[in-house]
């Protein structure tokens, strides 16, 4: 019996030493992580209201923007450096000339009804932007007035463009609209359109509306999505009067994420150790025009003064002081980020007064021993005004680059008129010098700012003459082949900073603001508020723990 009890004793000893050593060997070549996995929500505020669900009229309105770029999809969409990719498209080609587009359809791609997307919603859509009564920008709908559009089969399509236009594909990155839903509809029923199929990440299931707002849009992931499928399942946008209001629901607890952090609002929201804070440039720049028509009170005409009061302003000192550092300084006129910016050639303009005060001596600008501001041999002070939009940002813009420009002799007034009056006088080409904000379009093309048919007639507001620039844009935007177009922008960015129509100041920085909980979040420069969430597919709020081996 005490023999039979060893030998029990004995194998529960070896078991006991097995299982400890097994235990060992895995505790050392195998260990715990923490992995993505699907599901959850995201909860976020967002800064004003809707007003369309619609992607052909969400160009006005960042919230709208917002909305259609989770639920509706482009033939094409843009990357984070602005270039053009297939999205319900697979692919395309140009045919030689340049005129004519044939673009294959995704056989994969489905409303969130279930129905197979085909070449007659393209047809439709591009209908609705042909039609004369199209509510939307002026410029969408004047193009595509001049595109034909043919049906090669259903998954098919062929555009057919009156002139090589290399910008095109940025106009099909717009959201398209089922025709099997609204076949019948006219542009001039878009405003008050009610649909929710589209064709992206995540499908629109509620809309909740209080006093005649929409105050909530809940999204959730599409299952059948031809890309990427997203790992959160429900998404919400909860929009709020003020970006006060949307910073304070996160302090609230009631969102996971704030659109945007105005720079005004980083002070309290850097106080918060759950938040992360992602930037990226906006597609916005903001400039100095110099009115060169006017040369009969302004030497702006002279490319020597020009260069002189770029060299005479300190713009990071600016950013610093009035924009809370949330600014890029550009060297060129393009977006920094983007495929088109390049500064290898450009002329550099860091702060330098002396410079500054060298080239307005060249020009016969002196500065006067008594007065200690700059004349000219007939005795005519520099001087001139600056007109600003009546914002507190752009008057505390003004006044610090007059302050700049006066240590150096010159006298600027600041002129302070409503938004809608500062567009009527670039347009009259009633001002002197203006402080200008450009919503920057997908596609770099300059030709609409600065080309010379542009000057009188046109967005050229500085009245800006330039054969060879004229010449060079010409050319870049009808031609389609990408780093021919790069070898074109190289040179206009180089003539212009030479020449200096404008001086660009800055380009605002969009923050965005996501809890800790949230990963994977990442932007890029965005051309609408909504391309935030261009890698929504990679983001996550829930874990899973797995053991992996370390070998």
């Amino acid at each position: 019996m005490f023999r039979r009890i060893g030998w029990q004793m004995l194998l529960v000893g070896v078991g006991f030493l097995l299982t400890a050593g097994m235990l060992a060997y895995l505790a050392t070549t195998y260990t715990t992580e923490y992995r993505p996995a699907p599901g959850g929500t995201y909860v976020e505020s967002v800064s004003g209201y809707p007003q369309s669900l619609n992607p052909l009229l969400s160009f006005y309105n960042d919230a709208d923007s917002d909305v259609t770029a989770l639920a509706f999809s482009g033939l094409t969409r843009m990357t984070m450096r602005g270039e053009i990719v297939p999205d319900l498209a697979s692919g395309w080609e140009i045919a030689p000339g340049g005129i004519t587009y044939t673009f294959h359809l995704n056989r994969r791609a489905l409303w969130h009804d279930g129905m197979p997307l085909s070449a007659d919603d393209v047809l439709f859509t591009v209908g609705l932007l042909q039609d004369p009564d199209y509510p939307g920008p002026p410029d969408i709908g004047a193009l595509w007035q001049t595109v034909r559009v043919e049906k090669m089969d259903d998954l098919t399509v062929r555009f057919i463009l009156s002139e090589p236009y290399a910008p095109f594909l940025d106009y099909v990155t717009i959201g398209l609209l089922p025709a099997h839903l609204l076949k019948g509809i006219r542009a001039t029923d878009l405003s008050s359109l009610d649909t929710h199929v589209g064709t992206g990440p995540f499908r629109l299931t509620e809309v909740q509306v209080e006093g005649g707002q929409i105050n909530e849009v809940t999204f959730k992931r599409f299952p059948r999505y031809y890309g990427d499928a997203p790992r959160i399942e429900n998404l919400v946008l909860r929009f709020y009067p003020t970006p006060a209001a949307a910073f304070e629901a996160y302090r609230e607890g009631l969102v996971e994420g704030v659109a945007r952090i105005p720079p005004e609002g980083l002070a309290a929201a850097w106080q918060l150790e759950n938040l992360n804070f992602y930037s990226a440039p906006s597609a916005e720049m903001t400039m100095l025009y110099f009115n060169e028509l006017v040369t009969d009170t302004s030497p702006f005409a002279e490319t020597q003064v020009r260069q002189a009061l770029l060299y005479g302003l300190d713009r990071q000192k600016l950013s610093d002081a009035v924009l809370k550092g949330q600014a890029l300084i550009p060297q060129t006129p393009f977006l920094p980020g983007t495929w088109a910016y390049d500064v290898t050639e450009v002329p550099r303009y860091a702060y330098a007064a002396e410079q500054a005060a060298s080239l307005l001596s060249e020009v016969g600008w002196q500065r006067d021993a008594v007065t200690e501001t700059l004349r000219n041999q007939r005795g005519w002070p520099l001087a001139f005004s600056l007109m600003v939009a009546d914002t507190p940002q752009d008057q505390a813009l003004g006044q610090a680059i007059a302050e700049q420009w006066a240590q150096l002799g010159i006298s600027v007034t600041v002129q302070t008129v409503p938004p809608l009056a500062l567009s009527g006088a670039l347009e009259s080409r009633s001002y002197e010098a203006a402080l200008v904000h450009l919503a920057a379009p997908g596609d770099p093309d300059p030709y609409p700012f600065w080309h010379e048919t542009q000057a009188l007639v046109g967005q050229n507001y500085a009245g800006f003459r330039h054969r060879r620039i004229s010449e060079v844009i010409e050319q870049a935007r009808r031609t389609v082949d990408r780093e021919q177009r790069l070898t074109l922008y190289r040179e206009f960015q180089q003539l212009f900073m030479e020449e200096l129509p404008a001086i660009p100041l800055y380009v605002p920085v969009y923050t965005y603001a996501v809890d800790a909980r949230v990963h994977d979040v990442q932007i890029g420069p965005l051309m609408q508020t909504g391309d935030r969430f261009r890698n929504v597919a990679d983001w996550y709020v829930l874990q899973r723990r797995v053991i992996v081996s370390e070998q």
